[in-house]
């Protein structure tokens, strides 16, 4: 039983678990309900129950007691203890874990900023207008970006948008009106890997990209906000998925959903967190991730940027990289632009960079893409490779390392 059930149980009597089901039984939503959906329960005393009764016009009645996710073959629901021994006898059920809380990796000192630049610093450190130069930036790539959404009004961002949409509270998808953002976070973000130019100034890494963008987070039933933004994104033909979100420390129960992704053809690209040296965050500490550091300008590693040394043979270190992640000036909520701080700015230009060598090498593979970003990496004087990893990248070098069409 995972850390996370065990807690749960302890706690309340039950838990909301994760349910990965064997390939042969990843069907239709009403098979898997027929298949598994008595094993699940309502109960007041479920993460489910407390946010529909917090939420307008909610009530915990209509909250399913078992969502399912078809393009990630995954279930989630509450289980009292009866439930939870019915799914790991199930025969269709490959595995049952936790879902931990995930939350947003917060920047530091948010700040109104004006562009006095053509580009940011970012752009420059990795290399990416040489790409542009070649004719790469973006086009007919779309990326998954999971945040808190973006103001789709931004001069920077209304023509980016592939498509858009929102998880509530309880995690049901709901069509808003427009694209906004929910909070300041996911403008910056969605900027710094597809922002347009404006005024001949540039904040995003790959102008010519597109985004499938959703609301996940913060607050409310998590979980299934960020599930929902996955599985739609995946729907949605993505080929990168950016998330600046997860959990503080290792903990294994969403390393499935990691590797399902991968198994799709996705590269994801996720922040490490904001804890310093020492700490981690998961699924950015997952070795099947690319996990992205921060770094200044100077190329020095950023003091806040986590890092940590695990006891296994495969990506020992983590973050895998980094990238610019300080100072980093990005489109801001309402118009104008704001400066940011954290391994949240780093991510995303990252993904922008994949962006940028997927349209110039279209039949690449998720590792290609991965393994030609890693290669490029070079550790400046400033760095050390316990903070680090491999260091910063370089466009130019990593189209260079893969196969020509």
């Amino acid at each position: 039983m995972s850390e996370q059930i065990t807690q749960d149980m302890k706690a309340s009597g039950v838990a909301q678990v994760l349910v990965f089901l064997k390939p042969e039984a990843d069907s239709a939503a009403s098979s898997v309900k027929a298949s598994i959906g008595d094993h699940f329960t309502r109960s007041e005393f479920s993460i489910a129950s407390a946010v529909a009764d917090d939420t307008d016009g909610m009530t915990a009645g209509r909250i399913p007691a078992m969502r399912y996710y078809p393009n990630l073959g995954v279930a989630l629901g509450t289980v009292d203890r009866d439930g939870l021994s019915a799914l790991r006898a199930d025969d269709s059920v490959d595995r049952v874990v936790g879902a931990p809380p995930l939350s947003l990796i917060h920047p530091s000192n948010p700040i109104a900023a004006e562009l006095t630049s053509d580009f940011t610093w970012g752009i420059k450190a990795l290399g990416v207008r040489e790409l542009w130069e070649e004719g790469h930036t973006g086009k007919g790539v779309i990326v998954g970006h999971l945040d808190t959404g973006l103001d789709g009004d931004h001069e920077a961002l209304k023509d980016s948008i592939f498509a858009f949409t929102e998880f509530d509270r309880v995690g049901t998808k709901i069509s808003p009106p427009k694209a906004y953002d929910s909070g300041n976070h996911g403008t910056h973000t969605a900027a710094t890997i597809a922002g347009r130019p404006v005024g001949g100034k540039y904040v995003g890494v790959a102008p010519g990209a597109k985004l499938a963008s959703a609301i996940v987070i913060e607050g409310g039933n998590v979980p299934a906000r960020v599930l929902g933004g996955m599985n739609w994104a995946i729907g949605n033909g993505v080929k990168i998925l950016s998330m600046s979100l997860g959990f503080q420390g290792w903990l294994t129960d969403f390393l499935p959903l990691t590797r399902i992704i991968r198994a799709r053809g996705i590269l994801p690209v996720f922040a490490i967190g904001n804890e310093y040296a020492g700490h981690s965050r998961s699924p950015g500490n997952y070795w099947q991730a690319l996990s992205v550091g921060a770094c200044n300008e100077q190329l020095a590693v950023s003091d806040f940027s986590s890092s940590q040394l695990f006891k296994r043979k495969k990506d020992p270190t983590v973050p895998d990289l980094v990238a610019p992640g300080e100072g980093i000036i990005s489109a801001m909520p309402g118009g104008g632009y704001q400066s940011m701080n954290g391994t949240s700015m780093a991510t995303p230009h990252i993904a922008g960079l994949a962006a940028l060598l997927w349209e110039a090498r279209p039949n690449a593979t998720a590792s290609q893409i991965e393994n030609a970003i890693y290669g490029s990496c070079k550790l400046s004087q400033y760095m050390s490779q316990p903070r680090a990893n491999r260091g910063l990248p370089n466009g130019p070098v990593a189209l260079g390392l893969l196969p020509n069409p």
